[in-house]
């Protein structure tokens, strides 16, 4: 049902709701909280030794002071605990208050408290009598990713809306609840929602997660079941061309890249089709492998296809194989095909691809439209695999007559996870670095280094380089403190100036990325200012400076991920982990990438610290675009789902029945989104 249909979203909202992905009911009850707002126990004001929200049961100290500050009126009041300790607060355009707060009267005070120095404050707090605190300490109230203009409270009153009107129907076997102590699906997205406590929370988050692995391994099994015998109708092996390339490289591969190049040819070789996933850091060589196993195929006589998440990646795919072709005069050639291309080249492209004159042919999803037609693909391979699922690249593989398949992942994943995360796959690692590449340099700092960050990158600048500042969100929400890409980019203009500085962030028009990302790689652009979606970006072997502003919001492997931008060049390059947090917790987790560039390690370190569970921590994975499951703090669900789906569909279980029609429905459903999230 449209969200127009509910009570008080009219066109403005509803647009509002749109920013967020949500035009249906469904999509707004799967708009899950990203955190909880619960009122914990008042502390004694000496015990709080770090920033975040807090209540304190404190008497008014002495009689509240106002003053105008231009435009706003400030008012300030000191508070003592029954300790004896000291607090100051403080509330801006609130002069009413004034004559709430009576002197010696004792109030339990709530709000974010800031530390700068020795000094302690509170801004903002709300005031309660213990009797009204008491009552709200029963309760945890959802707080919501919102946009300009979308309050929390409007979420709340819609997505209360959605539930009066029912809509769920238990898709999963009865065993498989038993088993796996699982409450019905109906009270966990509700509990999800508005849990009673952190105990109903925590069984409603393990249903909703249990449920996203579930379909996730479902599907692919599905897929594996359906290609699990196929026959090789393409015999390849290896080529006088290739040899003659890894002759001529200007560097030796790595033992681990000699090892993953024999199981790809033998892989190609056998009498089964090849599924192989090569899994590697950035930087370690998997590009080089791709282009080797392209080169036999065609030298076979057949083509192969590099399908990449972003426009600007395939490009440099193709710039970097058309340049390796001219280097060795081999007889192939190479077309791209993108949305970005004029109708003229695109015609042209898909001509050549049409009629087979093309060997190469390296894209984005355009390549998997129904108007492109190959002649005889024998090898598909997709960079960065998370980016595109298990169906998305089968839907490519079906372009032809059961291609090989090469995946490639630059996300570390431990290997006991990546078992399950990629089941449908042979699974090859490149877990050696190339040995004339420099280790980047880290540090770990919290936001009073941030002037000499800024020193550091305009000395790097003035010297030719170019840097990354990478902030978590796009513009300034409420109840998120945290950088925002573009304030911070005025910011940065103002104290770096001569510097050419732009921003980069998702919501962004396809062609203005495109447009940035060509500038930033082609040298026109010193500081790019940028969320994760330069994750999977270019090679821009110039770069040397990475630094993660609000580092604590991140996970690690997508923290590594994003220091791998940095360090492809000649030059030393450097991270720097900007942290506005002086837990010791979040220090110990980020000192991780401080001491290690190694992606695995650093993946299996990360997995033993946090383990399962930490509903409130930092997501790890947010690639494989779960609602709210993340594969590292919930390993052990993962595998739970996991063996709920094998047992399900080796004990002959069949999906078509129409016993199961409603599992049947949420396996499709899942499959749809996965395809609509390329616009298939």
């Amino acid at each position: 049902m449209n969200i127009r249909k509910l009570k008080g979203i009219g066109t403005r909202t509803e647009e509002l709701f749109q920013h967020l992905d949500v035009y249906t009911t469904k999509d707004l009850m799967e708009l899950y909280p990203r955190a909880y707002d619960s009122y914990d126990e008042p502390v004694n004001i000496a015990a709080i030794n770090e920033c975040g929200i807090y209540a304190v049961y404190a008497a008014v100290d002495r009689p509240p002071e106002l003053k105008q500050n231009g435009r706003y009126k400030i008012l300030t009041v000191m508070v003592r605990d029954e300790a004896g300790s000291m607090l100051r607060i403080t509330w801006f355009n609130m002069p009413f208050l004034r004559s709430r707060l009576k002197n010696g009267y004792r109030y339990i005070f709530r709000g974010k408290v800031a530390i700068k120095g020795s000094l302690v404050f509170m801004e903002q707090p709300s005031i309660y009598t213990v009797d009204e605190y008491y009552i709200r300490q029963s309760s945890m109230q959802p707080v919501y990713p919102l946009t300009a203009g979308l309050t929390n409270n409007m979420v709340i009153k819609a997505v209360k809306q959605c539930f009066e009107s029912g809509g769920y129907e238990e898709f999963l076997p009865e065993w498989i609840l038993t088993k796996n102590d699982l409450i019905d699906e109906k009270k966990a997205h509700y509990a999800i929602h508005f849990p009673k406590d952190r105990n109903e929370l925590a069984k409603a988050r393990k249903r909703i997660i249990f449920d996203e692995f579930f379909l996730f391994t479902t599907n692919i099994r599905c897929a594996k079941s359906a290609r699990l015998n196929e026959d090789n109708l393409y015999r390849i092996t290896e080529s006088g061309e290739a040899l003659h390339v890894l002759k001529n490289l200007p560097y030796s591969l790595t033992g681990a890249q000699k090892k993953v190049y024999s199981e790809i040819l033998n892989d190609m070789g056998s009498d089964k089709t090849m599924n192989r996933l090569i899994q590697g850091d950035v930087g370690s060589g998997k590009t080089i492998l791709a282009f080797l196993a392209m080169i036999n195929t065609a030298a076979a006589g057949w083509q192969s296809i590099l399908m990449a998440p972003t426009e600007v990646l395939a490009r440099q795919h193709y710039e970097a194989l058309t340049e390796l072709i001219d280097k060795n005069g081999l007889d192939f050639t190479c077309v791209l095909l993108t949305g970005a291309l004029t109708e003229a080249k695109k015609r042209d492209a898909k001509e050549k691809i049409t009629s087979g004159e093309a060997d190469f042919i390296i894209g984005t999803h355009a390549l998997i439209t129904d108007d492109v037609e190959f002649k005889n693909p024998a090898l598909v391979i997709t960079d960065e695999q998370h980016r595109f699922g298990v169906r998305q690249r089968e839907n490519l593989s079906r372009k032809g007559e059961t291609p090989h398949i090469i995946v490639m992942s630059a996300t570390p994943i431990p290997r006991s996870l990546a078992i399950i995360l990629y089941g449908d796959l042979d699974i090859s690692i490149i877990d050696e670095m190339p040995a004339n590449r420099l280790p980047i340099k880290n540090c770990v700092v919290d936001d009073s280094y941030r002037p000499k960050a800024y020193a550091f990158i305009k000395k790097q600048v003035s010297e030719g380089r170019q840097c990354y500042v990478i902030c978590p969100m796009v513009e300034d929400s409420e109840n998120i403190e945290a950088e925002n890409v573009i304030d911070y980019t005025d910011k940065l203009r103002a104290e770096l100036k001569g510097v050419r500085i732009e921003y980069l962030h998702g919501k962004m028009r396809p062609v203005d990325k495109n447009e940035i990302m060509e500038r930033f790689a082609s040298g026109m652009i010193d500081v790019l200012v940028s969320t994760t979606v330069i994750e999977v970006g270019v090679n821009v072997p110039n770069s040397t400076v990475m630094m993660v502003e609000n580092a604590e919001r991140f996970g690690l492997a997508q923290l590594h991920q994003l220091r791998g931008r940095v360090g492809r060049g000649k030059y030393q390059s450097y991270c720097i982990f900007v942290t506005g947090n002086k837990s010791k917790k979040i220090k110990d987790r980020l000192d991780i990438l401080q001491y290690s560039n190694d992606g695995f390690k650093i993946a299996e370190e990360d997995l033993k610290q946090r383990g399962p569970g930490d509903f409130f921590g930092v997501r790890q994975s947010g690639d494989f675009d779960f609602g709210i499951a993340d594969v590292f703090t919930d390993a052990k669900t993962l595998k739970e789902a996991s063996d709920a789906a094998k047992e399900m569909m080796d004990s002959g279980f069949d999906i078509e029945d129409g016993a199961n029609t409603y599992l049947k429905e949420k396996v499709d459903d899942y499959t749809r989104k996965c395809l609509e999230k390329i616009n298939l």
